[in-house]
């Protein structure tokens, strides 16, 4: 069985970076999960990247080189450990393919706060501060509404800071 890496990928870019890499022979996982969002006033569902610009490929470096995989079109690099690509267990593999079609993944995600929520910031330059959750704003950041001299100012803060 050939290991497994994750490459960083150009912004958005991961789709063209899968199917390029599958056209040389390069197994490749693009975990991705079911969300609700609210598009033009309707709840939908949607896919979205668990791991925005990031893919995991598995291939056998004596059929197709390091570079080949980095230079392929919508790949930006490896996710190194010095001088060399990080190999990625196997186990966690399977395990995040195991659990990306489950309910509990989605449940897991859907404790983050929902829009309207109060919630105190425990880090960063407003913690302690309480605002209101206006969304989520993509890979580790959340928008919120803090109201500051009488008036709500929006600001995006870090989903570390939220307690």
């Amino acid at each position: 069985m050939n290991p497994w890496y994750l490459v960083y990928c150009k912004r958005s870019e991961q789709e063209r970076a899968t199917i390029n890499l599958e056209r040389q022979n390069v197994a490749c996982y693009y975990p991705k999960v079911r969300v609700e969002k609210i598009r033009r006033g309707k709840r939908v569902d949607v896919e979205e990247p668990l791991f925005p610009s990031y893919l995991f490929v598995s291939f056998n470096a004596e059929e197709v080189s390091f570079t080949t995989v980095r230079s392929t079109r919508g790949v930006a690099d490896f996710v190194r450990c010095g001088a060399k690509p990080q190999e990625v267990r196997n186990e966690l593999i399977f395990s995040l393919m195991e659990r990306e079609d489950s309910d509990e993944l989605r449940d897991q995600l859907s404790d983050l706060p929902q829009p309207g929520d109060i919630v105190t910031l425990g880090g960063g330059q407003f913690e302690g501060l309480e605002a209101i959750f206006k969304e989520a704003d993509g890979e580790k950041r959340s928008i919120m509404l803090i109201t500051m001299m009488g008036k709500q100012v929006e600001v995006r803060v870090s989903n570390t800071d939220l307690r």
